[in-house]
């Protein structure tokens, strides 16, 4: 009983948290949520107001659409669409084998982030024979060139400031 009275505990301070975050983010506080409303008030990013645009929460200033997604590991997988967005912009945790999440712990953190070009990925994939969908096997080359936190990628600049706000949910 000690299991039990013990969780039950700490799931009604996990509720008090969420109910505090749900409060600045106006969404329920699940990791797509949150990292929506982050990636949204770091890049400035105008987040879709209903769930009618497929694949997409937003647009960047330039006009460009983007999905967002925060994997709380990386683990080169990938949740695409055929008929997504122009860009997935993808906050992760840290690096991890695809693996069994049995007696591990999975803090949400953003350790890195990634501007993929969709096109290019859905691309590479065909050219693999590799499905397209939810878990797609994305090369580590292409996580690699597409980082654009922490390390720094001149095809896609990120400033100093944005860099702060980032290292707020550092692991």
């Amino acid at each position: 009983m000690n299991d039990v009275t013990r969780v039950a505990r700490l799931i009604r301070e996990r509720n008090r948290v969420d109910a505090a975050l749900s409060a600045c983010i106006r969404r329920p506080a699940l990791p797509g949520h949150l990292g929506d409303w982050i990636a949204a008030q770091v890049f400035g990013i105008e987040l879709e107001q209903g769930t009618t645009a497929r694949g997409v929460d937003g647009r960047f200033t330039d006009g460009r659409t983007v999905n967002i997604r925060w994997y709380l590991k990386r683990d080169n997988l990938l949740d695409l669409r055929e008929d997504g967005p122009e860009l997935y912009l993808v906050l992760t945790g840290p690096r991890a084998p695809a693996e069994s999440s049995a007696g591990t712990v999975r803090p949400m953190v953003v350790d890195a982030v990634y501007l993929f070009d969709a096109a290019a990925v859905v691309a590479d994939l065909r050219a693999r024979g590799r499905k397209i969908g939810v878990a797609s096997s994305v090369r580590g080359e292409l996580w690699e060139a597409a980082e654009i936190y922490p390390r720094r990628n001149p095809a896609f600049p990120v400033t100093e400031e944005q860099r702060e706000m980032l290292a707020l949910f550092a692991g």
